[in-house]
């Protein structure tokens, strides 16, 4: 078991590699926003854009749940991939367990809360007299019910990527997603549309959901059960251990990572009330530019999210060459990219919206919103790889002065200034000033961190 499972992190040539652990992982990002467009897409032909401001509001809750997937998926994976280039397979196996069971435990207190604080949380995101019914129906199946079977199956995903087994965590989510979009019709759109249609609007769509995140569940586990003697993921319980080195492994990486993911809420819930003050065009036009602009920037992610067991292992076996190879070629990929999409997005941006909402007012405002996301890619890139470096190497400090840096000294008063300066138009642009920044930083810290690699390797070898 643990020669085939470690080739692809000590032999494989670097390109193959990388796409290996990457591919997976970016496809199952790519069905991910598919099925996020889908939820537009077939929302979007309800015509009634309160319905479309719905699943826009709900977003920043959703996204909150990738705190708990930060903190247990990426702080538990981080400490597998770092345990098993030391060759240390109970740390691997404890660590698992330490991530799964803390990861339902707190989707179950995420759902209590969720339900007990749904009216002052609702309004908190946005919602009016207007699209408060709407949201708060969304949010019921998503989160009050979906909270459990959405984190526990992200982070089991995680798990899986840490060994090396990019493929599981890729069919349990893709599969997720594909299941989804296809319930998605049937339950969003009416009788008079497709046959069988339950006509339950964003509801329908919270409810699809619920059901995909379930089966994705039911899939991992499985998994789980059937390789149970080859694998090192362990969801046992017997072997779940709350010992000071696990805890400070997981969560030295974790918590940092999910401090920046509660910071991309809060900024994103300033950016929604913003926009909100301006109608519901204004938030539908913006939902719809953001799920766009979603499709390159997951594949990026899932890109670097990939390449985290790989950096993390050859980190700690001390093989600095090998490791800086595979940030580099994912790098260099990653941006010639989305350069490209940039370029496509910034010329078609009213097409591509119009797309998803026949609405000229939507089209042409979405147009706006596209724009000022796209110019933000590239460099966003560049500072989430930088940042998944860090994560795989155990230095949650690092991470977390990037994660505080990137929305509270940059983005949040960016958005700020932009929205009094220029309006709704300004919005979209403040990720973009905020990237420009901490990219180059970035790329600073990270010659800076491997010079600093070569040289401890090159003392230890007495070169």
């Amino acid at each position: 078991m643990v020669n085939t499972k470690t080739e692809i992190f000590e032999s494989m040539p670097i390109p193959k590699a990388v796409l290996k652990l990457s591919l997976p992982a970016m496809l199952s990002s790519l069905v991910m926003i598919v099925y996020n467009l889908a939820d537009t897409f077939f929302v979007g032909m309800l015509g009634d854009p309160v319905q479309n401001s719905a699943v826009t509001l709900a977003a920043p809750l959703l996204l909150a749940f990738n705190a708990v997937n930060n903190l247990f998926g990426v702080g538990s994976s981080s400490m597998m991939s770092r345990a098993l280039g030391k060759q240390d397979y109970d740390t691997v196996k404890k660590s698992s367990a330490f991530g799964f069971w803390c990861a339902v435990f707190c989707g179950v207190l995420f759902s209590v809360l969720t339900g007990i604080f749904n009216t002052p949380l609702l309004n908190l995101l946005g919602a009016d007299e207007v699209t408060f019914a709407a949201t708060k129906e969304y949010v019921f199946y998503t989160s009050v019910c979906g909270a459990v079977p959405a984190i526990t199956s992200m982070v089991t995903a995680y798990l899986f990527r840490a060994e090396g087994s990019a493929v599981h965590a890729s069919v349990g989510l893709t599969g997720g997603c594909v299941l989804n979009i296809i319930l998605d019709p049937f339950f969003i759109l009416s009788k008079e549309t497709i046959p069988f249609g339950l006509g339950m609007g964003a509801a329908g769509a919270g409810f699809a959901t619920l059901l995909a995140n379930c089966a994705a569940c039911i899939y991992f586990l499985a998994v789980l059960f059937i390789k149970r003697k080859k694998t090192f993921v362990s969801v046992d319980i017997r072997s779940l251990r709350f010992e000071k080195s696990v805890v400070s492994g997981v969560c030295g990486v974790g918590v940092p990572a999910c401090i920046q993911n509660l910071l991309n809420v809060a900024s994103i819930t300033l950016f929604n009330n913003f926009t909100a003050a301006s109608g519901e065009i204004a938030v539908a036009a913006m939902g719809i530019a953001q799920k766009v602009n979603q499709i390159p920037f997951y594949v990026a992610l899932g890109i670097s999210q990939g390449i985290m067991p790989l950096i993390g292992y050859n980190y700690a076996c001390g093989n600095i060459k090998r490791m800086k190879k595979a940030l580099l070629f994912t790098m260099n990929t990653t941006v010639a990219f989305l350069a490209v999409v940039t370029v496509g997005y910034f010329i078609f941006a009213e097409n591509i919206v119009s797309l998803f909402m026949k609405n000229t007012e939507i089209a042409v405002l979405g147009g706006v919103f596209l724009r000022g996301f796209s110019l933000a890619m590239v460099f966003l890139a560049v500072d989430f790889i930088g940042v998944g470096v860090y994560q795989s190497c155990g230095m949650g400090k690092l991470s977390l002065f990037f994660a505080l840096a990137r929305k509270i000294i940059l983005e949040i008063p960016f958005i700020v200034i932009l929205y009094n300066a220029f309006g709704v138009n300004g919005l979209p642009y403040s990720q973009f000033c905020a990237e420009l920044i901490l990219s180059a930083a970035a790329v600073i810290v990270l010659v800076r961190l491997f010079k600093k690699l070569e040289r401890k390797n090159a003392d230890i070898m007495g070169i």
